[in-house]
């Protein structure tokens, strides 16, 4: 059965979890295991009632084990597992239910991530599934033993290198993931997991400061012009007030958000989720800044047709106006920031060009930047 749901008025396929891929392909092949006959498609059902029918591929019975595959079907969503076989080998134990990770899955090595340091990568919904249907299998042929369950992906070690499982201390792998074993396309729940666990894990690490940069321009900065290593930065995406409310609730102190202007210049307008599809009112905002130090009516005009923020500081270097309406933007960043983080965190802020470099910084923000210098 095809499951779809409506975003923006487009029907859009759903598909379904790694995880739920090993639920399915353990379930199949404990019934192997105990029937001694071949099953080669499952229905599973999950969250919301919805069910999918899944075929069981590279079915392989042995006296001891049986091992098949299910292919991630991640529907419209552009998920890099898309199409990875996920295979499951159950066979007998004494009792209990002991999943293992095997090729391809992933072993963690970090600290504050849903599974332990040196436990495969296969996340508690996951397990949970499986341990689930493998109790149900059980059950139908009055089995009262437990099973070993060793879940592979051939394709996951490759796979691994397009993810964030390296940068977040998963070695090995893919993870085996999924809190509802639905995947809905352009889910943006998956980011701010990602956001979440990394957080979490400086957090354990003890760090009391924290530094975030909503992508790839925000780390070469970091790298290039701040000589910081990269990897020590969250990467928050267009997620600034979420990221910020986590940070809160971790019990961070200081935060320190580096981004560029064309990014960070929609929060002094109060944007918090700074995604286009919000909108886009940078050259307002610029412009409105810049009227307060007597920006003339033509060169407004000229801003508010700017279709980058480099073409309009051009404009504001030209009227002696760059510093001091920069200087009013990133006031009102640090306000916002700051009023999204409240409690007893403190939120700085860094601007910077591809094409001028740096361009503002609000008032202690080069006192936290030397706490990440030190490191």
């Amino acid at each position: 059965m095809r499951e779809y749901i409506v975003k923006n008025g487009e029907k859009l396929r759903l598909g379904y979890t790694t995880g739920s891929c090993a639920a399915a392909a353990s379930g199949a092949a404990a019934f192997m295991l105990l029937s001694g006959k071949r099953k080669e498609s499952v229905t599973l059902e999950l969250a919301g009632g919805r069910t999918f029918d899944i075929e069981i591929l590279d079915i392989d019975i042995a006296d001891s084990y049986v091992s098949c595959a299910v292919k991630k079907d991640s529907g419209d969503d552009p998920d890099i597992t898309n199409g990875a076989l996920i295979y499951s080998r159950v066979s007998k134990a004494a009792d209990g239910i002991n999943i293992e990770g095997g090729k391809g899955v992933g072993r963690v090595t970090k600290r504050g991530l849903d599974q332990p340091v040196g436990n495969a990568a296969i996340n508690s919904t996951p397990r949970r599934m499986i341990e689930e249907s493998l109790k149900s299998i059980a059950s139908d042929f009055g089995y009262e033993g437990g099973f070993d369950v060793i879940i592979s992906v051939p394709a996951g070690e490759e796979l691994a290198k397009k993810t964030f499982n390296p940068r977040l201390g998963i070695e090995g792998g893919i993870s085996i993931i999924g809190t509802t074993g639905v995947v809905e396309p352009m889910s943006e729940k998956a980011i701010l997991d990602t956001i979440r666990i990394e957080l979490t894990q400086k957090k354990e690490e003890g760090a009391i400061s924290v530094l975030l940069t909503p992508g790839n321009y925000g780390q070469a900065y970091i790298k290039n012009a701040l000589g910081i290593d990269p990897e020590s930065a969250v990467v928050v995406s267009n997620f600034i007030g979420d990221s910020l409310s986590m940070c809160r609730e971790l019990g961070f102190k200081n935060v320190l958000l580096i981004g560029h202007v064309g990014k960070l210049v929609k929060v002094a307008g109060g944007m918090l989720n700074t995604h286009s599809k919000y909108g886009d009112c940078r050259m307002e905002i610029i412009s409105s800044h810049a009227a307060k130090y007597w920006l003339k009516a033509e060169a407004a005009s000229e801003i508010l047709q700017c279709a980058s923020c480099d073409d309009a500081i051009r404009i504001l270097r030209e009227n002696n106006l760059f510093e001091k309406s920069f200087a009013s933007i990133t006031e009102r960043i640090s306000y916002n920031l700051n009023y999204a983080g409240s409690g007893n965190m403190q939120t700085e802020c860094i601007l910077f060009s591809n094409e001028y470099g740096l361009i503002s910084e609000s008032e202690n923000a080069e006192e936290f930047l030397k706490i990440f210098k030190d490191k």
